[in-house]
């Protein structure tokens, strides 16, 4: 179990556990796009070892390594081969093993990706699986037999809908039956209700960690339990054959019973860190997060919840969640943000819910180009913003690679053959294909949804990480796998390191203010101002001390007057311009396009 101590704060909230976790700087690496050390066009575990010092250096202290265990790569990892091998592209065992070595021996931590919903249709388990009925693995993975129409058609046994395509059923002729697949085809749903298969992730998990492996962050770990039965989904669209059955598969009626036992069997064993991604939960919804975190349960440390990612998909309809709405944009207000940020930030605080802050992740595309303003005027700035945005938020800190030098989104004159990911092909031949069909021919606009695929789709978080000005940014000396963003020689982490007003310095430096001010991770927050529409403003309270935030996600200079919300002179620690040291009671501030500033109050 993690060592925690508890922190008192009887003046603004409940008691509060320290833990290591919790103050903590995670840095998500996706190997394939990292850093490649042999020229092959992929980033490779050596090549991760390359840029240890670097990490250190920005104020990391743990590693997520997204997978790197033997696949075929149909989803880029998460169609996992076998769970105790590295996939030859980013080396062997043993380069693990020189890697972890390193991450420790610079007092840092390796969490890996779990990936347990499902496995590979390449995976020995699965292969025993679906060559007969009567294999001893035939109940490691969901089967069902088919339905059949009043007609006599053969039809899946029920009407669910893949996250990526189609039906999330696919037909195996050799046995006559039905797998279930909430992914890809290739990527078949594990049954949990077999002990035997939790048994095998738990012997799994308990390798890993026993070769030096710090903990895990655990992809889609709220699917893991279906509801009995497996009974057809609600129907949203009539025209539709298939429906989202997230309600059927999402935070199902096992769950906790499974991440318990996990628990019970391999984390409460180790001092670890753990976070679980929550897919497929509405706000509505939000209160079925709390057992995963509760301390009092003995499940995770934290999840990672979607609902500040889903501000920029349309509305869902009734019994959709954000997550149904694929790569299709709308444009958000900040008032929504606020919305969010805050009901997150004081979400079962009484209970002892814990946050994971994040913006971006490889599912997501580049925070400056959703959130910020990626022009050549504002990048940096809103890129800083959004850096204070969430280092000033209770929970652990998640920061992908390339947003501590403001990666941004691919160019939008890149035709859809640079795009890779999955689920941008899928969803562009679905939608290309349902206009086809609806409009009667097959020149369509198409214009809407290339907008959504340009400002949203996986890709742009997956370009190579621009290390340099080199050939490739210096990620490799060889073809890369996906091309490099355009704009690798003005924007790189070598011309970031010697400038003192980069990016990355400025990362640098909000990353050893949070660590300075305790307030910053445990404090509570108070929303200020919650229907201004160009300022983001919000107070964190730890006993005797206030921290103010004010945040212009806007071009134009605007006064904002504060004249209600201090009490005593405020000191400025961490600002994106250069603006005067002090605040005064009752004064008003004057803050220019995308700035951000951070005041501290010691005492009252």
């Amino acid at each position: 179990m993690s060592k925690v101590t508890t922190l008192v704060d009887s003046t603004f909230g409940p008691p509060l556990d320290r833990a290591w976790w919790k103050s903590a700087v995670v840095y998500q690496i996706y190997p394939i796009s990292f850093c490649d050390s042999n020229g092959d066009g992929f980033g490779d575990l050596n090549g991760i070892l390359t840029k240890l010092d670097y990490l250190k250096d920005l104020g990391v202290d743990v590693i997520w390594l997204s997978p790197i265990y033997k696949s075929p790569l149909a989803d880029m990892g998460y169609d996992i081969a076998d769970y105790c091998d590295i996939d030859p592209r980013y080396g062997t065992l043993q380069d693990w093993d020189k890697l972890i070595e390193g991450v420790h021996q610079r007092g840092m931590k390796l969490m890996m990706d779990l990936v347990v919903n499902h496995t590979s249709d390449e995976h020995d388990w699965f292969i025993q699986s679906r060559s007969g009925k009567d294999n001893p693995k035939r109940d490691w993975y969901v089967w069902r037999p088919p339905k059949y129409d009043a007609k006599g058609n053969r039809k899946p046994p029920n009407n669910w809908k893949s996250a990526f395509q189609g039906s999330a059923w696919e037909y195996d002729e050799n046995t006559d039956e039905y797998y279930l697949h909430i992914y890809l085809t290739k990527q078949p749903d594990l049954n949990w209700d077999n002990p035997k298969v939790r048994d095998a992730v738990y012997d799994m998990m308990n390798w890993w960690v026993s070769r030096g492996c710090d903990g895990f962050r655990m992809d889609v770990i709220n699917l893991i339990s279906k509801v009995e039965g497996l009974p057809d989904a609600p129907i949203i669209d009539p025209n539709s054959e298939y429906h989202p059955g997230s309600v059927y598969y999402a935070n199902g009626p096992r769950v906790h019973e499974y991440i318990q036992e996990m628990n019970k069997r391999v984390l409460s064993k180790h001092d670890l860190i753990t976070v679980g991604e929550t897919p497929f939960t509405p706000p509505t919804a939000q209160h079925a997060l709390i057992p995963y975190v509760l301390p009092s349960n003995n499940e995770l440390n934290m999840v990672f919840q979607f609902e500040l990612m889903g501000i920029d998909a349309p509305l869902p309809q009734e019994g959709q969640t954000v997550d149904d709405q694929d790569l299709k944009w709308r444009q958000w207000e900040l008032s929504e943000m606020k919305q969010v940020v805050n009901r997150w930030q004081t979400f079962g605080r009484d209970e002892g819910f814990w946050n994971a802050l994040y913006i971006e992740n490889h599912d997501r595309a580049r925070s400056v180009s959703r959130f910020g303003n990626d022009s050549p005027q504002w990048r940096t700035l809103s890129a800083k913003l959004l850096a204070m945005l969430q280092a000033t938020q209770s929970g652990t800190l998640y920061v992908y690679q390339g947003e501590e030098i403001g990666m941004k989104n691919v160019p939008t004159d890149w035709g859809l053959e640079e795009y890779k990911d999955v689920c941008t092909i899928n969803f562009w031949k679905d939608m290309l294909n349902q206009r086809r069909k609806e409009l009667g021919k097959n020149d369509v606009d198409m214009s809407d949804i290339l907008e959504g695929i340009q400002h949203k789709a996986r890709d742009h978080a997956r370009t190579p990480m621009q290390w340099d000005t080199s050939l490739h940014s210096g990620f490799t000396t060889g073809i890369p796998w996906m091309r490099v963003n355009d704009d690798y020689v003005d924007w790189n982490v070598q011309s970031q390191l010697s400038d003192p007003s980069s990016i990355r310095t400025f990362w640098k430096n909000t990353l050893r203010v949070r660590k300075e001010n305790e307030v910053l991770t445990y404090g509570d927050f108070k929303l200020l101002r919650p229907s201004h529409e160009q300022i983001f403003a919000y107070t964190r309270t730890l006993d005797q001390i206030v921290v103010l935030v004010l945040l212009n996600f806007g071009e134009e200079n605007i006064e904002f007057s504060l004249s209600d919300d201090i009490n005593g002179t405020m000191r400025l620690i961490l600002g994106n311009y250069t603006p005067e040291e002090l605040i005064q009671p009752g004064g008003t501030v004057i803050l220019h396009g995308w700035e951000g500033r951070v005041y501290i109050q010691n005492g009252r």
